[in-house]
């Protein structure tokens, strides 16, 4: 069973920064695309970042909203992906997931883990 916890958010002013952890279990994470979703209220569901299997050679993609902004990474021996998050701004608050999924472009989600919500105010 595929089991995903995200953690690390919280509230923090427009400008600032924080860092997503998201640990694994229950499945091989190494054989696993590996992506960020967010959902703000009232708004659909929207792919952040998606990264590849490989941690060393990880091909990685981002929506145009966070780019320059958010990174992806992933440690394999770890379990664990993350997502560094910069430069944040009140339309990034919304509750984050990751979720596993096992195609390159992380649309076919075979697990989401509970989320963590992000609030960006001053």
């Amino acid at each position: 069973e595929v089991q995903l916890q995200a953690s690390g958010g919280g509230l923090v002013q427009p400008g600032g920064s924080l860092r997503l952890s998201c640990a694994a279990s229950g499945f091989t994470f190494s054989s696993y695309y590996m992506s960020w979703f967010r959902q703000a209220p009232g708004k659909e569901r929207e792919r952040v970042s998606c990264i590849s299997i490989s941690s060393s050679d990880a091909r990685i993609s981002y929506a145009d909203s966070v780019k320059g902004r958010f990174t992806i990474s992933r440690d394999n021996a770890k379990n664990t992906v993350y997502l560094q998050m910069n430069s944040l701004k009140p339309e990034d608050m919304a509750v984050y997931y990751c979720a596993a999924t096992i195609d390159s472009q992380c649309r076919v989600i075979v697990g989401l883990g509970q989320g963590t919500q992000v609030t960006v105010s001053s």
